[in-house]
């Protein structure tokens, strides 16, 4: 009996270092696993295999009448919001799929075009808050009549971007309206950003029309430096977190904070649109979003929704997965700001997680992510094809050598 405890025992510990040791030796290896080439997720003067696959089933999406309302109808039972930057997340993306391969204009054009025509109609016809969440209708907006910054901003960057790709004299017209209502706005404010929601203005939004106006400026020869100047000591004045020195991300028409701090669902897109105003200060808090939120496991990339992983999940985080503190919104969008500033090593991570956690499955139309919806598809797309139209614009071509 002895005899059998001490070798069953021998036997048991023999088992248990054998598995400690192939954990030693396999899971910092795991990730290996998920890698893939760099050719396949960043462009390099052409369209990355993977945007093509994605944009591929979202073109089949957005003219297919059945397909769209069912993923709307899907999305819109969540958060209109999501309805709506789905559209212009795609249509941005479309117009750097166009101007890499311009080949490809005489595709995406008309898609870009139905999708820019039916949002604009919509809003028209329902008024801004049907691509808003319920709350808008709690209070009256600070500046009347009401309009939204997120939805003035984001419309008219689809429209410029449009026009980038491809002069419309008619989206030329709806273009610059777009533009000086939302300087009007802006400059109401005492820090110079204009109300998402009543009494409560977004960075996230606030960048996007700055991007807008920039690209007006590119295209029609107009001239808003002194007004981006303005803005930027604003903002270096007033919405610095003190504590890690990020831009904040919320805060009421005055100026005063409203969220926790800074959100990683709202940096990694401004730092984005600002590398288009001033590329000096949007890299450098790049890098201070980068050492605030970027974090990962064995090699698998992910980011936070707060820094150092603490807060709360809101409908801008997503779902905040307990322990590793995985947000899926800054998560999202950290695609987006890492290959805005070529941070390869963070990049391929992140898609490291992404072949593991979001279950892509290819069929005939191109992928789909299980996990993901239309709109996290659509920023991933952008995160791909990003480059083209801020290349142009940082270039300074004159306003009529299109």
């Amino acid at each position: 009996m002895n005899f059998l405890k001490k070798f069953f025992s021998c036997r048991v510990c023999r088992g248990i270092t054998s598995l400690l040791l192939a954990a030693v030796i396999w899971l910092p290896n795991s990730h290996r696993l998920f890698d893939q080439p760099e050719s396949n997720y960043i462009s390099q003067g052409k369209i990355a295999p993977n945007a093509r696959a994605i944009a591929s089933r979202h073109i089949k999406l957005w003219t297919d009448p059945e397909l769209r309302t069912i993923e709307l109808a899907k999305m819109r039972s969540r958060n209109a919001e999501w309805d709506f930057m789905a559209r212009c997340f795609f249509v941005w993306s479309l117009a750097n799929m166009g101007l890499s391969e311009p080949a490809m204009t005489s595709t995406v054009l008309p898609v870009m075009d139905s999708i820019i025509d039916e949002t604009i109609s919509l809003e028209e016809k329902n008024g801004i808050h049907f691509f808003l969440m319920p709350y808008s209708h709690i209070s009256e907006f600070k500046i009347q009549p009401p309009r939204s910054i997120f939805i003035d901003g984001e419309i008219a960057l689809m429209i410029g971007l449009r026009r980038l790709l491809e002069e419309k004299p008619e989206y030329k017209i709806l273009h610059r309206e777009r533009i000086e209502i939302m300087l009007q706005r802006m400059e109401q404010s005492p820090v110079l950003c204009a109300e998402s929601y009543p009494d409560e203005s977004w960075l996230f939004c606030n960048s996007i029309a700055l991007a807008a106006i920039k690209v007006g400026d590119y295209l029609d020869g107009t001239d808003h430096s002194e007004f981006f100047q303005n803005w930027l000591k604003s903002a270096k004045e007033n919405l610095i977190d003190k504590e890690t020195g990020m831009l904040a991300s919320s805060f009421d028409f005055a100026g005063k904070t409203i969220s926790d701090g800074p959100e990683g669902s709202t940096i990694w897109l401004v730092v984005h649109c600002l590398k288009l105003i001033d590329p000096k200060f949007a890299e450098e808090q790049y890098w201070l979003a980068v050492k605030n939120l970027r974090t990962g496991v064995g090699g698998f990339g992910y980011a936070y929704e707060w820094p150092g992983g603490k807060g709360h999940d809101d409908v801008d985080s997503g779902p905040i997965i307990p322990l590793l503190n995985l947000s899926a919104g800054s998560t999202g969008l950290a695609f987006l700001g890492a290959a805005s500033f070529d941070d390869k090593d963070y990049l391929a991570s992140l898609y490291r997680s992404l072949g593991l956690g979001a279950f892509p499955v290819y069929d005939e139309t191109g992928v789909k992510y299980c996990a993901s919806n239309a709109v996290g598809d659509a920023v991933l797309l952008y995160s791909i094809t990003q480059g083209p139209a801020w290349k142009v614009i940082m270039n300074g071509r004159p306003a009529n050598d299109q």
